[in-house]
């Protein structure tokens, strides 16, 4: 029977399959943390207040790149490289969501609306992100391999998650609601197409490292399709809606132990 848990354990239990999902879970995290380092040095000064909440977040961010990393060398090995179509990030990026690197790299100060665009980039993101950890810890929570840095990882998504949703919110209240709205409709509207362009590539790389046969491998992605049609249909309202998070003030501080890797 096809589930979620049976895949992600044949992925856990075969050296290959696990080397390339600790390698683009790592790149994706880690290009997150950069992002998220370039966008706290250029805050504009109206807003130097979001300033340590977004090197909070980058350093979340590099602190799970480096988990996984660790995962790897757990198991004796070393990170593989991410193939374009598995990129969800770099694909993300040149389908115009989120801020451009080409300005992050430089020196000018952006602007409030940048702002905005990065929190409604990483509220649609960060759902997402969370989903599939709360997926993870659910059946993996416990695992004596990976159980660690599921529950560790999936507390940091909340977290993340709750921090949009407030400055969104926040920033709402100050007049910029419909442009949010707006940016948040666009964004999720890319990302649930990216997501199950990356989705059908990663288990057309697994199927292939694992061997599946094809009537296996047309199921998962038949299951994938359907998905995505559901999140046509209306699924990708959840990652637009705001709501007063039960956590407040998520990353209003340092991250503990400086964003520490826990031993995995």
């Amino acid at each position: 029977m096809l589930s979620a848990q049976s895949l992600f354990k044949e992925m856990v239990d075969d050296d290959r399959a696990f080397q390339l999902f600790c390698s683009i879970a790592a790149s994706g995290e880690a290009q997150g943390g950069w992002e998220n380092g370039r966008i706290a040095a250029l805050v504009p000064d109206t807003m130097r207040d979001l300033a340590p909440k977004i090197t909070r977040h980058g350093a979340d961010e590099d602190k799970h790149g480096r988990i996984f990393n660790a995962l790897l060398k757990k198991r004796g090995l070393e990170p593989v490289e991410v193939p374009l179509e598995t990129d969800y990030t770099v694909l993300l990026e040149q389908r115009g969501i989120g801020l451009a690197h080409e300005k992050l790299r430089g020196d000018e100060p952006l602007t409030e609306r940048d702002i905005i665009v990065y929190l409604a980039h990483s509220r649609v993101t960060e759902q997402r992100a969370t989903d599939q950890m709360d997926m993870l810890k659910k059946h993996f929570g416990d695992d004596p391999q990976v159980g660690k840095a599921v529950r560790m990882i999936s507390g940091d998504e909340d977290n993340h998650l709750a921090y949009c949703h407030e400055e969104l919110l926040r920033l709402a209240a100050r007049g910029h609601g419909r442009f949010i709205l707006d940016t948040l409709v666009s964004c999720a509207r890319v990302e649930m197409s990216i997501y199950r362009q990356v989705s059908l590539a990663v288990m057309d790389h697994m199927g292939r490292i694992l061997g599946w046969p094809a009537p296996k491998a047309a199921a998962l992605a038949a299951g994938i399709n359907a998905m995505y049609a559901y999140e046509r249909l209306g699924g990708w309202r959840r990652m637009t809606r705001l709501t007063q998070p039960g956590i407040r003030d998520a990353l209003g501080g340092p991250a503990p132990a400086a964003a520490a890797v826990p031993a995995v």
